[in-house]
């Protein structure tokens, strides 16, 4: 008999999580897992995904942060098909899927955690706590994740991690040249890049403040934004303040960002905080070097003068530095690149993801 998998989730949206989710549920063999997906508040192009595979979607709509109907249907859903276990991922689904399923043994309560979730109110941290009893299992994408929640209260019995899973690209389709056509850059452009949501959490402005550091050392320089967000119209404005709207260039949300990496040379990421970056395993995975903010997660991901650097939190000189060594040094930022690639090959891979999870499965089912 098939063991009953319900992977439960806010919507299914084109982001980090959404993404993880439709990789597993799309991996899992189909001869051993039966897979349905549910989503609490909308659907997305990622419910297109899952279903052209064959997976089952069902969108509940919720309306409010608590929604009585919203937790009636899903305890619907949980009784009438009788998981053996409900995965869910992000503190909505996280929260709804335990008070729903109780502290009985079945089905077993295992959540998601994709971030060092600093931003949670004090309610969500309380919530958080006195759910740990019907939780079986908690999964973090990194060890820093894992360390936050263990900090919480998650005692380590409970605690496992996961790394997200990531394919290597095929070889691409757009060449550099016609991307610097296409994005209106100069032949002689040396262009950075950073993929990601404009929020506060990402830092942003801080990645264009580099920009006006490092034009005195590369007065070609050129800062691809790709990524949408609140904080948006503050760049853009920042941007023309500072007379760059020459090389700081805003391209919004892109339906397959990876495209840009043949013309990025050097990636960037100066977040507070993160669970595991996607945009940085992407730049990896293409070859192209990071400078990111030396934050226990990214530690995880890039090894210090061997796939890229380092730098604290808001050192603008410090990226600045270590960016332009990089555009100096072709054949340094060649080896670099070849290394991200084995890196996310051999530790990083969909595959190995999916197994992890596989294996995660059967455990907690003899337990």
């Amino acid at each position: 008999m098939k063991t009953k998998i319900l992977l439960l989730i806010p919507t299914l949206d084109r982001s980090g999580a959404e993404k993880q989710l439709t990789l597993l549920a799309t991996g899992l063999a189909s001869e051993e897992f039966d897979v349905r997906v549910v989503a609490l508040t909308r659907g997305g192009p990622y419910a297109e995904t899952l279903a052209e595979q064959g997976i089952d979607v069902q969108v509940l709509g919720k309306r409010f942060k608590f929604d009585p109907l919203t937790l009636s249907r899903l305890r619907r859903i949980i009784r009438e098909w009788q998981p053996d276990i409900l995965h869910s991922w992000l503190f909505a689904a996280n929260t709804y899927g335990r008070l729903v399923a109780g502290k009985g043994k079945t089905p077993k309560i295992i959540v998601s955690e994709r971030c060092v979730d600093s931003w949670k109110s004090r309610w969500q941290l309380w919530f958080d706590k006195k759910l740990i009893p019907r939780t079986h299992l908690l999964v973090g994408n990194s060890h820093s994740v894992a360390d936050f929640y263990r900090q919480q209260g998650v005692p380590d019995r409970k605690l496992r991690v996961i790394y997200n899973g990531i394919d290597l690209p095929d070889a691409p389709v757009v060449t550099r040249e016609k991307l610097f056509e296409e994005l209106g850059l100069p032949e002689e452009a040396r262009v950075v890049g950073f993929i990601g949501r404009l929020a506060p959490q990402k830092r942003v402005r801080d990645l264009a403040w580099t920009v006006e550091l490092i034009s005195n050392l590369q007065p070609h320089i050129h800062f691809v934004i790709i990524g949408d967000g609140p904080d948006r119209q503050q760049l853009e404005t920042f941007a023309r303040e500072t007379q760059n709207t020459d090389r700081i260039h805003f391209l919004g949300h892109q339906p397959d960002p990876a495209r840009f990496f043949p013309a990025i040379e050097v990636f960037w990421l100066a977040s507070d905080f993160e669970g595991l970056s996607n945009s940085i395993m992407e730049a990896m995975a293409a070859g192209v070097p990071v400078v990111a903010s030396d934050i226990p997660p990214n530690r995880e991901l890039v090894v210090p003068q061997k796939t890229g650097y380092l730098v604290p939190v808001g050192d603008n000189v410090g990226r600045a530095k270590y960016t332009n060594i990089l555009l100096e040094g072709k054949e340094q930022r060649a080896a670099f690149g070849q290394a991200a690639i084995a890196r996310i090959r051999d530790q990083f891979s969909i595959p190995s993801m999916v197994a992890a999870y596989a294996k995660l499965y059967r455990e907690v089912l003899t337990d």
